[in-house]
């Protein structure tokens, strides 16, 4: 049996399990885009503890893990598309108000219409998005 099925659910309980947390301790919702925006304007260094121990366990858990699990992606060499990619997110995200944190795990958890939208917006983008640059242009 192939086991990368119970990764992706390990990973899942644990986002559903920060996001949570997030929410019980903060009050907040867990949307990293918030998180990071409000460091990046000034808006949020009111806490800016918490949101830097956020983002530090965002970058430093995974790099921890991957020191005793062997961690595999596919994600591309060629740097010009990831950061045509990263700038095309951020618009993205400050267009839509969030991220697939703030509404695809706690806006959806709350039925909210516009997080719903917001999702099947990311996703169906995604989708259109690699199918164009793998089988059409072939740049990954």
């Amino acid at each position: 049996m192939n086991p990368d099925w119970i990764w992706g659910f390990g990973g899942g309980l644990l986002i559903g399990l920060a996001a949570s947390a997030y929410l019980l301790f903060n009050g907040k919702i867990m949307g990293i885009t918030g998180i990071m925006g409000e460091l990046v304007d000034g808006s949020g260094w009111g806490n800016w503890d918490d949101r830097v121990a956020f983002i530090a366990g965002l970058v430093l858990v995974p790099w921890g893990l991957s020191h005793f699990v062997d961690v595999s992606t596919h994600v591309t060499g060629n740097w010009v598309v990831l950061i045509v990619g990263g700038v095309l997110v951020g618009i993205g995200t400050r267009l839509s108000n969030g991220c697939t944190s703030g509404h695809g795990v706690c806006g959806m958890a709350r039925l909210s219409p516009r997080s719903i939208l917001a999702t099947v917006t990311f996703v169906l983008t995604g989708g259109i998005t690699m199918a164009v640059l793998r089988h059409v242009l072939g740049v990954i």
